[in-house]
């Protein structure tokens, strides 16, 4: 049970990832919201399984969480290394056919999250042998200490759009373009959610935040878009309430990718003022996309390898007509409307068409020069 605001937009993410790769996960996460929620004294939302296996947990600070994720993901690595090289040198050895053969198998599959996992339930049993050669039981042990490396581990950097998008941008561009197999789950509330919800460079033009008290005027930032330039980055906007399918399948190709991936994922927020209630933060989330307020995508580089559009966008052809109704239904868009009547309408419309001159950038860019059609 997490201790985060009834309704909120960001834990449902954070458990599903946790449902399909707890087991072998670790977790970086950046001071926020989701390391309140995430790390509540004196109790923790995350859990382990009947196996005693669940994530690790890290919280980072708030400016270089992509850097302490990307330390833990070349600390793996480097380690896995090392792995290798002691299985190379026992295999040399050639002092049992039946290890050799199980290092063998794991050495090939070592970065599949499956066949490590098969490696590794072959491999344990056999590190308690007791061999005629002791510096095959020295490597055997040495192995051994290292055993909980052997599966291959999922890593996540989990932050808010104000480390994202803002203050930890440097960073998570760097971490980004280094290529390093690591996840980053951002959970987009548009605000900075734990302080009090302040404006944010992921806050929309019109929305009512602290220090843009009379309505944003400028664009939201396209975080995705602009990681997609580097050609070698997964990314992917989802919002939950929208599209389960959709979701699921962003996550775990996400998480399949040798190499980056940053998700995105809409995430309402007590900030945001739902005239509905919290309670409705997933129904908020289907609105959003029908009107056209935010877009489901996937930019997959693996389908580039294959002559194919990498981009995917699953969003269909937004109700405009929904849009503004949309708006008013939340507080921090309404209270324009109460306080600044003459501009209301202006920011409402400029809006609208930031919204629809994001998606026809979308839309060209599915219909682009592969020839790929819009996902249905």
């Amino acid at each position: 049970f997490s201790g985060a605001c009834a309704g909120c937009g960001e834990t449902p993410y954070a458990k599903l990832v946790s449902q399909l790769f707890g087991d072998r996960m670790i977790v970086s996460n950046a001071t926020g919201c989701s390391s309140i929620w995430g790390a509540s004294a004196p109790s923790t939302p995350y859990c382990k399984n009947k196996e005693g296996r669940g994530p690790a947990w890290a919280n980072s600070l708030f400016e270089d969480n992509a850097e302490h994720g990307y330390g833990i993901a070349v600390a793996n690595k480097q380690l896995r290394d090392k792995v290798v090289d002691l299985m190379n040198e026992f295999i040399s050895l050639n002092v049992d056919a039946e290890i050799n053969d199980a290092f063998k198998a794991w050495i090939e599959g070592k970065d599949d999250a499956k066949l490590s996992k098969a490696a590794t339930l072959k491999i344990l049993p056999l590190l308690n042998k007791k061999l005629a050669n002791e510096k095959a039981n020295e490597l055997l042990k040495e192995i051994a200490d290292n055993k909980d490396y052997l599966v291959k581990k999922s890593i996540w950097i989990f932050g808010g759009d104000g480390w994202a998008y803002d203050i930890g941008f440097g960073g998570l561009d760097h971490v980004l373009a280094s290529g390093e197999d690591v996840n980053v789950l951002v959970f987009d509330t548009e605000v900075y959610s734990n302080t009090g919800g302040q404006s944010s460079k992921s806050t929309p033009t019109a929305a009512v935040a602290k220090f843009a008290a009379s309505g944003k005027r400028v664009r939201k930032k396209d975080l995705g878009l602009m990681a997609t330039t580097y050609g070698y980055v997964y990314v992917a906007q989802i919002a939950m309430g929208a599209d389960q399918a959709q979701t699921l399948k962003a996550i775990r190709e996400a998480e399949a990718y040798p190499g980056p991936s940053l998700i995105i994922a809409y995430s309402p927020c007590i900030n945001h003022g739902l005239k509905s209630g919290m309670g409705k933060s997933q129904e908020e989330e289907e609105k959003a996309v029908a009107c056209g307020y935010w877009h489901l995508w996937r930019y997959n580089p693996t389908l580039e390898a294959e002559g194919k559009n990498p981009f995917l966008l699953d969003s269909k052809e937004p109700n405009w007509a929904d849009f503004q109704n949309f708006l008013k239904g939340e507080v921090r868009y309404s209270s324009v409307m109460k306080q600044y009547p003459a501009e209301a309408a202006e920011l409402f419309n400029a809006a609208e068409e930031n919204a629809r001159w994001r998606y026809n950038s979308y839309k060209r860019l599915a219909k682009s020069s592969w020839g790929s059609e819009i996902a249905e």
